[in-house]
């Protein structure tokens, strides 16, 4: 089973390593450690997780579409009809073409925090390897 460090989860989970570290020593989130004494998260333990924590935003809707990426909004670019709206969440970057009505009923502005909902037919996952399916 992979492990990952506590700067490695951070990265996967969107926050600082601070923050994990805090997590783990809450007892929140468990760790283990190596033969050096550096803190290692179990692969499945972390995806537990993850999965538990997409169930706590208690704001949200209900949807079919389960991929969420609560994030900030860092750019829009708003023309007569349509507007381009950037949001980052955590590592994620994730662009939105919409109308600039939605847009504008939204209050979609930089700095504000918003979530964009996915649903896609055609997904392509890569590894670190750069293999893909």
């Amino acid at each position: 089973m992979p492990t990952f460090q506590i700067s490695e989860a951070a990265e996967l989970l969107g926050v600082s390593a601070d923050t994990v570290r805090r997590w783990v020593d809450s007892g929140r989130l468990p760790a283990e450690r190596d033969t050096s004494g550096r803190r290692r998260l179990d692969g499945a333990e972390l995806a537990a997780f993850m999965r538990a924590g997409a169930d706590e935003d208690p704001g949200r809707s209900v949807s079919s579409a389960r991929n969420r990426f609560r994030g900030l909004v860092t750019n829009v670019v708003r023309d007569r009809v349509m507007a381009g709206v950037e949001i980052q969440a955590g590592p994620h970057r994730v662009v939105s073409l919409m109308s600039r009505e939605a847009a504008d009923e939204l209050g979609l502005r930089v700095g504000t925090v918003a979530t964009a909902v996915v649903k896609s037919t055609n997904v392509v996952v890569e590894t670190a390897g750069g293999r893909h399916a």
